[in-house]
């Protein structure tokens, strides 16, 4: 498995699958690790593809620093993969904060991303909870029954094994990601920045409770140039893992289409 360094020194681990001429990075979210994304990539159409699949800091095989868990950082450690693993134009696939960071990286560097698919997306902006649920969220690590409460609140269509094979993913989340992370999330703070963004995209709502398809509209596709919106009826927040195969069409029929008008 692959690692390379952050700019701060942290190790960063991830996976490559597939060998196509096509690079697409794919970018998880908060409380997860890069195996949040597994079921879609069984349903997902490889055809010249090539899958980066990093885990951030403070999750999965990565380092776990004491700090270095804002958007920023962690757009300099995407960009610090993709550099490793030769990929110089990509697609980018990102899922809740990672939509978040996904954003940034294609405003940061429009010329390097060729299209972006935002499942469920964190906006820019930010997306502050009331005080109960920010208790809750934040003071979330390794406590198994308040990561099973926050995913029953998140999910509407999560089954019985996939609920457990999250669970053990978050489970071995560091404190410092869970409650950094957070912060960075919830605060946002570069609406302003979106307008840099060139890359053409693909948000995609669910019947999510926190992110519904009215407010990404609002939030998310009026505020970038070439965005347009589809709805997944059914599914909560995390449909990669709720709704694979439907999930995987979504984004095998944009890269499809990216590849075509690249």
């Amino acid at each position: 498995m692959p690692t390379t360094n952050a700019t701060d020194g942290t190790p960063l681990h991830y996976r490559v699958l597939g060998d196509g001429p096509r690079d697409v990075v794919l970018v998880h979210g908060w409380m997860v690790s890069g195996a949040v994304w597994d079921s879609m990539l069984e349903k997902l159409d490889m055809t010249g593809l090539r899958l980066i699949v990093p885990d951030h800091r403070g999750t999965g095989a990565s380092g776990r620093p004491a700090s270095g868990y804002t958007l920023e950082q962690y757009a300099k450690d995407v960009l610090a993969v993709a550099d490793h693993a030769k990929a110089q134009r990509f697609a980018v696939v990102g899922h809740s904060m990672g939509g978040q960071i996904a954003k940034w990286v294609a405003a940061d560097a429009p010329a390097r991303v060729s299209g972006l698919v935002l499942l469920n997306t964190v906006p820019a902006s930010g997306l502050p909870l009331p005080p109960d649920a920010a208790g809750l969220f934040r003071g979330s690590a390794g406590d198994r029954e308040k990561q099973k409460t926050i995913l029953g609140l998140a999910c509407k269509q999560l089954s019985p094994e996939s609920l457990e094979a999250l669970l053990k993913d978050s489970g071995a989340v560091s404190k410092d990601a869970i409650e950094q992370c957070f912060d960075s999330w919830t605060a946002g703070g570069f609406a302003d920045r979106l307008s840099a963004i060139t890359a053409p995209t693909l948000v995609v709502a669910t019947d999510d409770p926190f992110l519904p398809p009215v407010f990404l509209k609002q939030a998310v596709v009026g505020l970038i140039r070439n965005a347009r919106m589809t709805h997944l009826p059914g599914p909560g927040h995390y449909p990669q893992v709720e709704r694979p195969a439907e999930t995987a069409a979504l984004v095998s029929a944009f890269l499809a289409g990216n590849a075509a008008q690249a």
